[in-house]
């Protein structure tokens, strides 16, 4: 009974906390496909849409007949992939190859005929996710192996959009394991995180990295994963009410300040909880910055005042702050992290970045 009411609050959860959007179960192909133009419309506006019409009416004639573990139809599964590439606004030629990703591996179409029907480019990238796919990993594989599997992985690949796609389908993949056979989704769990995880990562695409990890988890170990979830949603009301009251004097201490400021809050994904537990032999009740400020300003120069204003309202913790502003991360991650001591003695962090570092953590290279 408890692990059913973990269940459906996980299912709440992940909604709420989702940056890329979900479409629910067995969603027609035509509201999916809706769904994709209307994305790719809203950040590309002058798009030729021709082109992805062509691609999906392609795909939905060749994977005709064929069905997924969950017994929908299988074009679902591509217009997911090119729904999920849209909301990292990828090119034309991207959504393309994502409506197309499988077409070469599981119908009689060849890459050829994906060059002849559309580009050399499209089929180039088609074709890229196909030889991606036929990579093989073992999940008793040493650290080692598996760093070696993940250059292969960035090796492999002439074109970064590959993996672009490749991550966008095992996003998909993941978000729909429900359906497998538990062996098979211990397997592609321990692969998600093992290689797709780290490759989100190091391509600084945050957005993806933590679904990834959090699905994963959801996957190897259930009942962490659905015991973080019960107690997380027991404690979330009184936790909301306290990071929205620190918004809320943050974002007043800004306006005072003449720093135009976008404030909110957050609490971290069960993944990164899970880590903290782990690493530092913690109870859940243990761990107390389990929530996050971010503020996000127009400057670096606004970045270092709004810092400034922060270290005055609150007590800065010691050897918290990182300044990765100055000092970027390997995958172009860019922000002012500081640790302080909240109105009721409990830590919390704070990070604070530009809009445009805001999107390129998010993004990263997609961006």
């Amino acid at each position: 009974m408890v692990r059913d009411m973990a269940e459906v609050q996980a299912k709440k959860t992940e909604r709420e906390d989702r940056d890329i959007p979900v479409m629910k179960d067995f969603t027609s192909p035509e509201e999916l496909y809706r769904e994709l133009i209307k994305s790719v419309v809203r950040y590309h506006p002058s798009t030729d849409i021709s082109m992805i019409e062509k691609a999906y009416q392609t795909a939905l004639s060749f994977h005709e007949g064929q069905v997924r573990k969950s017994g929908e139809p299988y074009i679902i599964h591509p217009l997911c992939v090119a729904i999920i590439l849209a909301d990292l606004e990828l090119d034309k030629e991207s959504i393309v190859a994502g409506l197309l990703h499988d077409v070469v591996e599981d119908t009689p179409m060849t890459t050829e005929d994906v060059a002849r029907a559309f580009s050399d480019e499209v089929a180039l990238l088609v074709d890229g996710v196909t030889k991606l796919g036929q990579l093989s990993y073992s999940a008793d594989k040493v650290d080692e192996q598996a760093e070696n599997l993940r250059k292969m992985f960035l090796a492999m690949a002439k074109d970064i959009r590959v993996i672009l796609i490749k991550l966008a389908d095992r996003l998909h993949n993941m978000r729909t394991l429900k359906y497998m056979r538990p062996e098979k989704q211990k397997e592609k769990a321990r692969e998600t995180m093992d290689i797709y995880a780290p490759i989100a990562q190091r391509l600084g695409i945050a957005k993806v990295k933590v679904e990834l990890d959090d699905l994963a988890l959801k996957y190897l170990e259930p009942e962490v994963y659905y015991d973080l979830v019960a107690q997380i949603a027991e404690k979330r009301s009184s936790r909301e009410q306290y990071v929205q009251s620190i918004v809320a004097e943050v974002k007043q201490h800004m306006d005072n300040a003449k720093i135009e400021a976008d404030v909110k809050g957050r609490v971290k994904h069960f993944f990164s909880i899970y880590k903290k537990m782990v690493n530092q032999d913690k109870t859940l009740d243990q761990i107390y910055d389990l929530f996050a400020v971010r503020i996000l300003v127009k400057s670096v120069k606004d970045c270092y005042a709004a810092l400034g204003v922060i270290h005055e309202m609150y007590k800065p913790i010691p050897g918290r702050f990182k300044d990765y502003i100055a000092m970027p991360k390997p995958n172009m991650y860019q922000a002012l992290h500081t640790t302080l001591i909240g109105p009721k003695g409990q830590p919390f962090e704070i990070q604070i970045r530009t809009y445009e570092m805001h999107r390129t953590a998010e993004y990263g290279i997609a961006a």
